[in-house]
């Protein structure tokens, strides 16, 4: 299958917010963005922008909620965290060194390793590292929406989103950011938005998603 290349459409922008300089991770609860930043776990009114919760919690890189928790890397360790109450409740080792994004999907964490330029699918209770997807380029941010796997790339002053195959790690599409507009997280509303950390920026970008290729292709045929 062939690549697909068009721009990113950025359709708004959060932040940067008072005591949080750079965004490590982001992620997405059903109602509100969290973003991992230097001061902690902000939840961010989608809507208005406004930051509605903060929990102090060291965040060194992605984050991720998979229905009740959120997960946060944070050093060698990966932490799940109760949202309500901003506790963590277990730990589990980090696949390796160079963790970056992080996602949740089929029972899984998916871990983005960033100078290795890889996924890891690991267990969510011991950590151990159930298969790895090679791809070409440095890994920030990982989501998973409508049964496809899209990452995040960020090398100089050049970043992608893109969406791979999960079996071959082969580059199916790719939505281009404007130069010097970095991804530091990723993660899908659900429906037709990512979510992406602006790293150094202090912003989170919402970017309008393509629709899924299988669903273009069933409308293209009708």
């Amino acid at each position: 299958m062939s690549t697909t290349t068009q721009p990113a459409e950025i359709v708004r922008e959060y932040g940067p917010f008072d005591g949080s300089p750079a965004i490590h991770g982001v992620t997405h609860d059903g109602e509100r963005v969290w973003a991992a930043t230097n001061g902690g776990l902000l939840a961010i009114a989608p809507a208005s922008g406004d930051v509605q919760r903060h929990l102090p919690h060291a965040c060194d890189a992605g984050t991720t909620f998979d229905g009740r928790h959120l997960w946060q890397i944070t050093e060698s360790r990966i932490a799940k965290i109760d949202p309500a109450t901003g506790t963590v409740v277990a730990t589990i080792p980090a696949p390796g060194q160079g963790c970056s994004g992080l996602a949740w999907a089929e029972g899984s964490l998916w871990v983005g390793q960033y100078r290795d330029r890889s996924i890891a699918q690991i267990d969510p209770d011991t950590g151990a590292v159930r298969r790895t997807i090679a791809t070409n380029r440095f890994v920030t941010g990982v989501t998973w929406v409508d049964g496809e796997l899209w990452h995040g790339t960020w090398e100089g002053d050049e970043s992608e989103i893109r969406h791979i195959d999960a079996a071959s790690g082969a580059v199916l599409q790719t939505l281009q950011m404007p130069s010097g507009t970095g991804v530091s997280g990723l993660e899908s509303d659900g429906r037709d938005l990512f979510y992406a950390g602006g790293g150094g920026s202090g912003k989170v970008r919402a970017v309008r998603k393509p629709l899924a290729q299988s669903r273009t292709a069933e409308r293209g045929r009708t």
